[in-house]
C-alpha cells in the first residue's frame, strides 16, 4: 500500500469508530431518556430536560452524526462532531482528577478520541472514502 492508501484508509477508519461511539451515546437519548437528563444534569449543569427535550438534542445529534459519517458538508459536521466530543470531554474534568476512583480510569478513553476527531477535522479534505461529500 502507498502513504496515499494508509491515510485514506486511517481516516476512514477513524471516522467510523468516532462516528459508532456518538452514535450508541445518541441512542441513549432515546433509549434511556432519564440516563441522559442525568448525564445533562451532573456533566453539563443542564437540569430538569425531560424527555421531549432529550429526544430533541439525540435527534439533532443523530442527524450530524449522520453527516460526519458519510462525510456530508464536512467543515460542520467535522467541527460539530469535534465540538461535542471536546465538551463532553472537558466536562469531565472532576473524572481526571481522581482516576482510581470507580470507573474513572475509562473517562481517559476520551482524549485519543478528542484527537481523532481534532485529526480527522483538519484533515477533513483528505477524507474521501466512501463519502458523499466533497
Amino acid at each position: 500500500m502507498k502513504s496515499q492508501t494508509y491515510l485514506t484508509f486511517s481516516l476512514f477508519s477513524l471516522r467510523l469508530t468516532v462516528a459508532l461511539v456518538m452514535l450508541v451515546w445518541n441512542l441513549d437519548k432515546f433509549i434511556n431518556p432519564g440516563h441522559a437528563a442525568t448525564v445533562y444534569e451532573n456533566f453539563y449543569r443542564l437540569g430538569g430536560l425531560g424527555p421531549a427535550v432529550i429526544y430533541a438534542i439525540g435527534a439533532v445529534e443523530i442527524v450530524i452524526v449522520g453527516a460526519f459519517l458519510l462525510g456530508v458538508m464536512k467543515r460542520f459536521s467535522y467541527g460539530a462532531v469535534l465540538v461535542l466530543h471536546a465538551i463532553s470531554t472537558f466536562s469531565s474534568y472532576k473524572q481526571y482528577l481522581a482516576p482510581f476512583d470507580g470507573p474513572n480510569i475509562l473517562f481517559f478513553a476520551a482524549w485519543p478520541m478528542l484527537a481523532a476527531c481534532l485529526a480527522l477535522y483538519l484533515l477533513r479534505d483528505r477524507d474521501v472514502m466512501l463519502t458523499l461529500g466533497k
